[in-house]
């Protein structure tokens, strides 16, 4: 693509073309309804072009940058990722009233058993000078008669890859919350009929949390793992807004004792 470069006549062009515009703003109230027309048509053409400029500029230009890949990562790690929600710019970056199982995006799902859905959810661009995720996923829950939300991620092959009981998988993650709220990490693997589950819970309250699943503790058949997801369960959630800011994974082996 042409680079578009900003020489003097461009430059002088676009002096005369603000200048227009601010003597039609000034002359609006008195100019004929047929200018008036005419200026009006010509000025919301202009803007649509404008807005679409800003649009990907302030998308480009904000920071941190889109696709941003970039977390502290443990000595030794294998293994790391952030996931398509919290990396780059979704499709559909929102929906109201969300089903019972919402898919968003092709890695996240949001599950719940409300009669009448009154949660929203929806990507968010983040412009913190202290945030490495360009972007992040906000809930909105008004009134919840379910049992049970939760945000499901699937992990992708990478992470399920030579997995053994000698490994430890963590998740850091940035949450706000409006009030405050229970939230519920469950790690869970699946090795041939069997699915393996570990919880642990996300405390809350600190500018940045983590948490390790250890496999130690699972009784995890490293000859048959296929698969692995993370359910994010909120207990509580009635008129909350909650954002997690950034979501990431990585997998390393346990130190020696």
């Amino acid at each position: 693509m042409a680079e578009v470069r900003s020489g003097p006549l461009e430059r002088w062009l676009n002096r005369m073309s603000a200048a227009r515009w601010r003597r039609a703003a000034r002359g609006a109230r008195t100019s004929t309804l047929r200018d008036l027309r005419r200026r009006q048509a010509e000025a919301r053409t202009l803007r649509q072009h404008l807005d679409a400029l800003l649009h990907v500029a302030d998308e480009r230009l904000a920071l941190p940058l889109v696709g941003n890949t970039a977390f502290p990562r443990p000595h030794g790690m294998e293994w790391a990722w952030r996931p398509e929600m919290w990396r780059g710019a979704l499709p559909e970056r929102g929906h109201a009233a969300v089903e019972r199982r919402q898919e968003i995006g092709g890695e996240v799902t949001v599950f719940h058993d409300c009669t009448i859905s009154e949660l929203t959810v929806r990507q968010v661009r983040n412009t913190r000078e202290t945030d490495l995720a360009p972007y992040g996923m906000r809930l909105d829950v008004f009134r919840f008669d379910g049992s049970f939300l939760s945000v499901v991620l699937d992990l992708p092959p990478e992470a399920s890859q030579g997995l053994k009981k000698r490994h430890l998988i963590r998740l850091d993650t940035i949450v706000e919350t409006e009030y405050p709220i229970e939230l519920f990490a469950r790690l869970n693997v699946r090795h041939g009929p069997n699915t393996e589950q570990l919880v642990r819970e996300i405390p809350l309250g600190e500018p940045e949390v983590m948490v390790e699943f250890d496999l130690a503790y699972s009784k995890l058949n490293e000859r048959r793992v296929e698969k692995m997801w993370i359910d994010l369960i909120f207990e509580g959630p009635e008129m909350n807004q909650i954002t997690i800011r950034d979501l990431t994974f990585c997998r390393y082996p346990r130190a020696d004792i």
